[in-house]
C-alpha cells in the first residue's frame, strides 16, 4: 500500500519513466535502439546536424533517448530512486522543470565541448541535474540533516561517476557536468515554499549564470570542426 501510495504522489516521475520506456520500445521497433540511422531520426544529438542543419530540438529529444537496454536500465533506476524522494521535497512541477531544463543544459555543454561528430543520447544529462539540484537544496538548507545527506550523496555520487567517465569509453562527460551545473542553477532559481529559500540576490545571480551558460554554450558549439 505505502508502495502504491509513494507512486502516485511521485506521478512525473513515474511518468517521465514511462515516456522513457515508451520511447526505447519505438526504437526498438522501428530498427533498434543502437541503429544509428533510428537515432538519428528520432532526435540524439549530433553538433553538426544542430547546428549545420538548425536542428536545435535535439537538445531536448536526446534526453529521452536510449542506445540499449541497461543504458536505459542504470539511468531508469537512478531516476526512480531520486525521483521517489526529490519530487516529494521540491513538488511536482519544480521537479520537471528542473529534469527537463537539465537535459537541455547537458546537451549544451555537450554542443560546446563534446566531439562534433558524435552522436550523444540518454537521459544521464537530467539524472545529473537532479545531483545538482539535490546539492543546492542541501547547502541552502543545512540545518536539515536529512536534506544534508541527500545532498552529500546526490553530490559524491555525481562526483564519482565523473571520475568513472573518464576511463570509460564513449561517455559524454560534457553532456553531464552540464546537466549538474544547470540543475543547480536552476534549483536555486526556483526555490522551494516549504524549504529555506535562497536570498533574491542569490537567485539573481544564479539566473545571470544560468544566461550567460546558455549564451557561451551556443556561441563555441556555433564552432563545428569536420
Amino acid at each position: 500500500m505505502n508502495q502504491r501510495q509513494n507512486l502516485k504522489s511521485c506521478y512525473i516521475t513515474v511518468s517521465i519513466l514511462a515516456v522513457l520506456l515508451l520511447v526505447f520500445l519505438i526504437e526498438t521497433a522501428i530498427g533498434g535502439s543502437e541503429n544509428i540511422y533510428v537515432l538519428m531520426k528520432m532526435g540524439a544529438m549530433k553538433n553538426d546536424a544542430v547546428v549545420i542543419g538548425n536542428q536545435w530540438w535535439r537538445l531536448f529529444t536526446a534526453q529521452f533517448l536510449h542506445m540499449g537496454i541497461m543504458h536505459l536500465v542504470s539511468n531508469a533506476v537512478m531516476i526512480y530512486y531520486l525521483g521517489m524522494y526529490m519530487e516529494t521535497i521540491i513538488g511536482h512541477w519544480r521537479f520537471l522543470i528542473i529534469y527537463l531544463l537539465s537535459g537541455i543544459g547537458g546537451n549544451l555543454l555537450s554542443l560546446a565541448w563534446g566531439s562534433d561528430n558524435a552522436i550523444s543520447a540518454g537521459a544521464s544529462t537530467a539524472l545529473f541535474g537532479l545531483f545538482g539540484a539535490m546539492t543546492a537544496i542541501a547547502l541552502q538548507n543545512r540545518s536539515n540533516p536529512i536534506l544534508v545527506y541527500l545532498g552529500k550523496q546526490s553530490f559524491w555520487l555525481a562526483l564519482i561517476n565523473i571520475v568513472i567517465d573518464l576511463f570509460a569509453p564513449n561517455i559524454d562527460i560534457p553532456g553531464h557536468i552540464g546537466g549538474f551545473v544547470m540543475g543547480f542553477l536552476v534549483a536555486v532559481i526556483l526555490g522551494e515554499k516549504t524549504l529555506r529559500q535562497y536570498s533574491v540576490k542569490k537567485r539573481v545571480i544564479a539566473l545571470c549564470l544560468l544566461i550567460i551558460y546558455c549564451v557561451a554554450t551556443v556561441r563555441m558549439g556555433m564552432v563545428i570542426n569536420l
